[in-house]
């Protein structure tokens, strides 16, 4: 036999998943009677593939200071949009190269 605390919190379990149903509810139905909502029509997510982002290899490499704080003044991210720019050179040189 279950006991009043076991009892109560299986309660308070179902009454917090029926108030997020609810809320989910409400969403949608304003949602539905967004004028701008009726303009976006649903993604098919059925045919959504994963891709997994290139393999990423760990090095240590010297670089400028100046060069460096540019790229963390852009803000968060930095290592990754160095490594956009240095994808983008090797696009041109290859290219040419071809």
């Amino acid at each position: 036999m279950k006991n009043a605390s076991a009892t109560r919190r299986e309660e308070g379990k179902r009454l917090r998943q029926t108030a997020e149903e609810a809320r989910d509810v409400e969403i949608d139905a304003q949602a539905a009677s967004d004028p701008d909502w009726a303009e976006i029509e649903p993604i098919d997510w059925s045919k959504a593939e994963i891709v997994a982002p290139p393999r990423k290899h760990a090095i240590s490499i010297r670089l400028d200071e100046d060069l460096i704080g540019f790229f963390k003044a852009q803000g968060p991210g930095y290592q990754r949009r160095i490594n956009a720019v240095l994808r983008a050179y090797m696009k041109e040189r290859s290219g040419r190269a071809a």
